[in-house]
C-alpha cells in the first residue's frame, strides 16, 4: 500500500508530516505471550498469621502471571506457587462459626455442609484452594491453572529441588 505525502494543519500553522506519524504508528506493536519463552518460577507464600482473601488474591494472581510483564489473559502465563503452614490462616470475624461450606455428592439427599472451623482442623488445604479456585476465571483455563497450585498443612514440603533451580 503506497502511502503519499499528506500533511496536517496543527494550531499555529505547523506541518507534521503525516508518514512520519504512521511510521511511528507501524513501531508500536502489541507482543503477545507465547509459551515456549517464558520461564516459569517457583513461589512459596507462607500462610501463617495471613488472612485467608488477601492470601488467596495474591496466589491467584500469582497463578495467572498478572505480576509479569508479559501477561496475557487467555493464556497460561504464570508461575507455581507453593502455599506453606495452611493450618494457621485466619478469618476475619465470627467465620470460623458463621461460614457454612457446601457440597453435594449428586444423588438425593447428598446436599452435605460443614463449618469453616470444622474444615479448617479437617482438610485445611482445601479452603484455600477453593479460595483461589473462585478467584480465577471460570473457563478451562482455570483447571490448568489450579493444577500449578500446591498447598500444605506444615512448614514442610517435598518441592525444595524446583524452588532451587
Amino acid at each position: 500500500m503506497k502511502f503519499k505525502l499528506f500533511l496536517i494543519f496543527v494550531d499555529c500553522n505547523r506541518h507534521i508530516q503525516f508518514d512520519r506519524i504512521l511510521k511511528a504508528m507501524a513501531q508500536k506493536a502489541t507482543h503477545y505471550f507465547v509459551k515456549e519463552t517464558t520461564e516459569r518460577k517457583w513461589k512459596v507464600i507462607n500462610a501463617e498469621g495471613k488472612i485467608l482473601g488477601r492470601l488467596a488474591v495474591e496466589i491467584a494472581n500469582a497463578l495467572r502471571g498478572k505480576d509479569k510483564a508479559i501477561f496475557t489473559p487467555n493464556q497460561d502465563c504464570g508461575d507455581f506457587v507453593v502455599v506453606i503452614n495452611s493450618e494457621k490462616i485466619k478469618v476475619t470475624g465470627d467465620k470460623a462459626n458463621q461460614k457454612f461450606h457446601h457440597r453435594h455428592s449428586g444423588h438425593y439427599g447428598g446436599h452435605k455442609m460443614e463449618s469453616h472451623g470444622n474444615l479448617l482442623q479437617r482438610r485445611p488445604n482445601e479452603i484455600i484452594r477453593r479460595a483461589v479456585k473462585g478467584m480465577l476465571p471460570h473457563n478451562r483455563l482455570s483447571e490448568r491453572l489450579i493444577t500449578k497450585l500446591k498447598i500444605y498443612a506444615g512448614a514442610e514440603h517435598p518441592h525444595e529441588a524446583q524452588l532451587a533451580a
